[in-house]
């Protein structure tokens, strides 16, 4: 304490600087959490710091004020009351110097007052609130009355939930304010309303609207009216979720007044209509249309200007240089209708992001209104209106990134937004291409950022406007143009441009193109120049794209420009790592593209690379460089640095760095197979040696790629097996047994066991390999093999003798002489799987006790070993199917106690056949037989068989079609409920992520499948809902444009039905099923679905109020919903936060509820897990910005802050989800 003591004498000091320094020191001293300060010094360091308030010298006074905030946290709370209440008196008292320094020293306490301590906080608004309300109402002197304002703002902001009680006199006080001469003190008062309202109660919320609608109505002047209409409009944007009530109310007294001459009072209609749009979304959906008319025709409204000579030149002229500088020149300062347009523009911007549902309508009216605003004459005010547009272009993204739009007489493809959007192209580009060459660097940066968007949303849209635009973007790159954020935008907007473009559209234009990139390369910004390599990467591959079909384009006028612009980069020490990383990215493109021109640079050129090999921070990018050269189909000559990087790449398979270890295998690999004739086998050695650690099944990539790389080697250096066989072939035996193995890492071993066998080299022939295979299975052993490992290894043994039929039939023989003898299930399994594999890639009807051998295997008591005959069966089929498909459709048909397993063996059949469009020719003489096999087990009793036989005919209806879905389609007309549901989970088999011929029919039927959606059976329904939630996650373009129908019938499966529920007598007990529990699940399912793919379709209030109930429900339901609210509170916050009062009730009571003292283990664990995704989904909700503000929230919050148990769980949650938004940011 002998210091702070010490430091307080210092301050009484005359001398200016040592009273700074002491305070200085106060200051450094009460920032320490170690300090601890005893009654005394408290009471002296709060008198010395008080006095210091009032000191001559302003730098003391400032560093006093500053030391308020440490302080309030380290001293008791009657010493910060103490504080505040001088502050107070000095604010209203009469030095206006002293006034000021309190003000801002009230501003201090109340941000640095902790939160923790309630009561503190309590105390202290409760003295000022007093203090500031009666300094308001003090009329004398207007700055009183600002800085009390000031402060009681930032007051209510921070603590509107302790000051409850206060509300109604300190609305009583702020009331009459609105009406004060002053517009500062009337824009302050309302600032502190919206304020209040955040957590004021509903009551005075309704009585505070009525008051200013009353107001409102009988203003007489128009500058009150704009303040009570700012007003609205405040309090509306702060507690929107409160709003809708008096939306009906307020609208048609707001509207009366937009057409009246005050362009101010135009601007507040417009901005309280914009704050209604974003945050009362179903009550205002009635008065969309009327708020989108007066938005159009306000953004418009420039009654000063006359534009109709401007356009008529636009019309004529391309390059109207002379005329740029016109705009500039008219300006009138009493002019403020472009604060209306503006208005306008934010509010149309608004609409367009709360109502997806109504884009396509959007298209036709707001779109053509804004494309022709584009020349709008205030900079800000076309900014905004860029804003608004770029907002329509990102809600179409969702739309158009799922639209099916490969068939051009695709319903879609006529009226959906997308094909708008098209139609209007060339007037977006009509309207920017002289945008583009303005001097306003904003101007310039919106055309950018919107023609990005538009190619995001429409991919080669721009292809026939390239004349019109190259010459803005050769503008903004000009040598002249000194601003480097510009040139980095532009630079960006062609790296777009070139991607999201073919090729072809650019040459015409390289010319102009390729001269503006090269001198950005070269500017001394080192910012611009590593942008500027990216493009010039891109461009080199648009120049002359190898991928696709050659063009007659000469790029060899620019070969050698655009290498050595890149060349002094790549070689220059001295530059940013950025730029140099690129320049090596960039180089590794210009030689894998153009090389074959620049044979003699070769030479200067890849040494280079080898250098930065060689080099710790631009390996990587080094090695990455080199995969685009070696694997060019041009086949660059890397002769000279292939030998010397051998040694450096094989010394990179040790390091820790995966992404290196990855791009180098992968490198490897490239080389061996490219340019095995200059690899010699010792300069192999090393980079064999490296291999056994990386096969490995802790990371099956890494060891995918090293197997890729020993096939290649095997395939082209024979003489370099017996040193794999040492070496790595144990590591590849291991991991054959490894469970995890599967794959691509698995293909690559399969390739791997090929490669070798068919090198033909002693001691490792099939045979061998073989016995290296199965011996650990069938010995000791076998048993200890996880039943993956042993599939994996029937896989092996199937590619040994995958090159000779021959072979084939003899191991074949082997294993089935394993099947007669008294055997392991184990080893049954396996042989089995063995035999299956074998048989797919050949014929095996020669034998002819194999048929026999497995169907005994049939009769098996162990379901693996029955599974695994299955199997089998269904593979030997796959060598001959005309010998053993009639003989799987006989068994079905006469063996009823097997049919489950061999519907099994045909689905394995069909499956195989149906992915390749040989399999499906070479099927397609059998469909009929199957589906009339399977057509005969439609209405099987048993679910399991039910489901075997619907994705079988899902996977037929795949391979053919036009003929098989309208079969399917006219069996939803049965009689029977079992044939329905077994035709529609069918034609949920016919669904998948990938793109399929059946798509286009699919997307016309689909609809007639879903009216099952009302068939009288549960089940059906049930099946429909699974059938409907399949599309909806893997193609929601099918479904899209039928949710206005398909909604109401999810919706109606929600709610939870009396008739569906009945009492069980269990002995003593009586116990309810619920019948409809299931299709209420699947129902749930089916929304949380819509939530991620479809989200811009939905009435996003209604499906709330259907999570409302479902928070009610079952614990099943209400985990889901609980997952939903979590979700929605991410997508939509404005909705949520409205509702938010529905969603609190139910969590509250989940989170309140005890379980009965006598119940069993299973309850307790079953509460503790609702507790917690409960909590999950307060957390989410507390995530809205404005949730913390919510009263039911609030109060909630609080409950679980007092309930210790729910604290620390609370807590934890907290914590988790903070992780783990943290690791998303890492992962993005």
């Amino acid at each position: 304490m002998t210091g702070i003591a010490h430091l307080l004498e210092k301050m009484t000091s005359s001398d200016k600087d040592f009273r700074f320094m002491a305070t200085n020191d106060l200051m450094t001293e009460l920032q320490k959490d170690s300090i601890k300060l005893d009654d005394d010094s408290e009471r002296k360091v709060v008198r010395m710091l008080l006095k210091l308030l009032e000191d001559k010298n302003g730098e003391v006074q400032n560093l006093a004020v500053r030391c308020l905030g440490p302080l309030v946290g380290k001293v008791k709370d009657f010493q910060v009351e103490s504080i505040v209440d001088h502050l107070c008196n000095n604010m209203v008292g009469d030095k206006e110097q002293l006034r000021d320094i309190s003000s801002i020293g009230l501003k201090t306490v109340i941000n640095e007052l902790p939160l923790t301590t309630q009561t503190l906080a309590a105390s202290v608004c409760k003295t000022m609130t007093g203090r500031l309300s009666s300094a308001i109402a003090q009329q004398e002197d207007v700055s009183v009355q600002l800085e009390a304002l000031d402060i009681l703002g930032d007051l209510l902001s921070r603590f509107g939930g302790l000051l409850v009680q206060f509300h109604p006199n300190l609305v009583e006080a702020l009331s009459p304010q609105l009406k004060s001469p002053r517009l500062a003190v009337r824009k302050r008062a309302i600032i502190c309303l919206g304020h209040l309202v955040m957590s004021c109660d509903q009551t005075l919320y309704i009585k505070l609207i009525n008051m200013l609608m009353e107001e409102l109505s009988k203003s007489g002047s128009t500058s009150t009216t704009r303040t009570y209409i700012q007003a609205l409009g405040s309090i509306c944007r702060q507690a929107g979720h409160r709003f809708g009530d008096h939306v009906e109310r307020v609208m048609p007294l707001v509207m009366q007044y937009a057409r009246q001459e005050d362009d101010e009072l135009k601007e507040h209609v417009l901005q309280a209509c914009e704050a209604m749009v974003s945050k009362c979304g179903s009550e205002i959906s009635g008065h969309i249309p009327a708020i989108v008319d007066l938005c159009l025709e306000y953004i418009t409204y420039d009654p000063n200007y006359n534009y109709d000579d401007g356009d008529d030149s636009d019309m004529e002229c391309d390059d109207g240089e002379d005329d740029t500088g016109s705009d500039d020149e008219y300006s009138d300062d009493d002019d403020v209708s472009w604060k209306v347009r503006r208005a306008a523009a934010k509010c149309i911007e608004a609409v367009i992001v709360s109502r997806h549902e109504m884009i396509e309508q959007f298209y036709r009216t707001i779109s053509p209104a804004l494309i022709t605003r584009f020349k709008e004459r205030e900079e800000n005010v076309k900014a905004d209106i860029f804003h608004a547009y770029q907002a329509l272009l990102r809600q179409t993204k969702p739309s158009s990134n799922v639209n099916i739009t490969q068939d051009p007489n695709s319903m879609d493809a006529e009226e959906g937004p997308v094909s708008l959007l098209q139609a209007q192209v060339p007037n977006i580009v009509k309207a920017l291409h002289r945008q583009m060459k303005e001097k306003s660097i904003k101007t310039r940066q919106g055309c950018f950022s919107l023609l990005t968007e538009l190619i995001l949303v429409l991919p080669g849209a721009l292809a026939t406007h390239m004349a019109q635009l190259i010459p803005g973007i050769q503008f903004s790159l000009g040598s002249n143009q000194n601003n480097s954020n510009m040139k980095i935008d532009t630079l960006s907007f062609i790296q777009c441009l070139l991607t999201g473009h073919h090729p072809t559209v650019f040459h015409p234009h390289a010319a102009t193109l390729v001269p503006a990139i090269i001198s950005a390369v070269s500017d001394s910004f080192y910012k611009i120049s590593s942008e500027a390599l990216v493009v010039l990467q891109l461009l080199v591959k648009v120049l002359r794209p190898l991928d696709s079909s050659p063009t007659t384009f000469d790029f060899t006028l620019y070969t050698n420009k655009i290498y050595q612009c890149c060349f002094v980069r790549l070689k220059a020490q001295d530059i940013d790592q950025e730029v140099k990383e690129r320049a090596i990215s960039c180089m590794g493109q210009i030689v894998a593209h153009l090389g074959d021109s620049l044979q003699q640079e070769l030479g200067n050129c890849l040494p280079i690379f080898l250098e930065r090999l060689k080099n710790e921070i631009t390996r990587l990018t080094a090695v990455k460089a080199l995969i685009s050269i070696a694997s060019s189909p041009l086949r660059i000559d890397l002769r000279c640095i292939l030998s010397d990087s051998l040694p450096v790449l094989s010394s990179f398979l040790r390091k820790n760095q995966r992404a290196l270890k990855l791009s180098t295998l992968l490198l490897l690999d490239t080389m061996v197979k490219n340019y095995s004739t200059s690899l010699a086998i010792s300069s192999l050695s090393p980079v064999l040696t490296e291999l056994p650690p990386l096969v490995s099944e802790t990371d099956l990539h890494i060891a995918q790629l090293t197997l890729n790389l020993l096939t290649s080697i095997s395939v082209s250096h024979r003489q370099a097996i017996p040193t794999i066989q040492k070496t790595v072939l144990p590591e590849v035996l291991k991991l054959a047994e490894s469970p995890l193995l599967q794959g691509a890492a698995l293909t690559a071993m399969l390739d791997f066991f090929k490669s070798v066998v068919s090198a033909g080299v002693p001691g490792l022939a099939h045979s061998d390999l073989l016995a290296l295979l199965v011996n650990p299975v069938l010995g000791g052993k076998g048993g200890t093999i996880h039943k993956q490992g042993r599939a994996n290894i029937a896989k092996c043994v199937a590619s040994l003798v995958s090159h000779s039929e021959r072979e084939a039939v003899v191991v074949v023989k082997q294993f089935m002489g394993n099947l007669t003898s008294n055997q392991q299930d184990y080893s049954l399994t396996f042989s089995l799987l063995a035999i299956g594999e074998t048989g797919r890639g050949a014929d095996l009807s020669q034998l002819a006790e194999l048929k026999p051998a497995i169907l005994t295997a049939f009769n098996h008591t162990s379901e693996e070993v029955k599974s695994a005959a299955s199997y089998a069966l269904g593979n030997i089929a796959l060598g001959n199917l005309a010998e053993y498909l009639p003989f799987i459709l006989h068994e079905i048909e006469t063996q009823p106690r097997r049919q489950y397993l061999l519907l099994h063996s045909l689905k394995e059949v069909i499956s195989a056949q149906s992915v390749s469009p040989s399999g499906v020719q070479v099927l397609s003489g059998y469909v009929p037989s199957i589906w009339d096999q399977l057509y005969r087990h439609t209405e099987c009793v048993e679910e399991g068989t039910r489901n075997v036989v619907a994705e079988c005919l899902g996977k037929l209806c795949l391979m053919s079609p036009d003929a098989l879905l309208p079969k399917l389609k006219a069996s939803l007309n049965s009689p029977s409920a079992l044939m329905r549901t077994t035709v529609v989970t069918a034609m949920k088999f016919t669904i998948s992520d990938q793109p399929q011929l059946i798509d286009q029919l699919l997307r016309a039927e689909i609809g007639h499948f879903l009216t099952t959606l009302k068939d009288p059976d549960l089940n059906v329904r049930r099946v429909a809902l699974v059938a409907f939630n399949s599309a909806a996650h893997n193609k929601p373009s099918l479904i899209r444009d039928l949710l206005r129908d398909v909604l109401p019938q999810l919706y109606n499966e929600t709610q939870k039905r009396k008739e569906l529920i009945r009492e069980v007598e269990m002995g003593p007990f009586k116990h309810e099923v619920d019948d409809g529990l299931d299709l209420r699940k699947a129902a749930f399912e089916c929304m949380y679905t819509l939530l991620d793919t479809c989200v811009d379709r939905l009435d996003i209030f209604e499906f709330l109020s259907h999570v409302q109930d479902g928070l009610k429900d079952h614990y099943d339901i209400k985990m889901l919903t609980y997952l939903m609210v979590a979700r929605v509170s991410q997508l939509c916050p404005g909705a949520v936060l409205q509702k938010l009062d529905k969603l609190v009730e139910p969590l509250k009571l989940t989170c309140t509820t005890k379980v009965k003292a006598n119940s069993v283990k299973q309850e307790y664990e079953k509460q503790d897990e609702l507790k917690r995704s409960a909590m999950r989904a307060v957390a989410a909700l507390l995530n809205i910005s404005g949730a913390d503000k919510h009263p039911q929230l609030n109060e909630f919050i609080t409950q679980i802050k007092s309930t210790p148990e729910l604290a620390n769980l609370f807590e934890s949650i907290q914590k988790d989800s903070g992780d783990s938004m943290g690791n998303q940011m890492d992962l993005s």
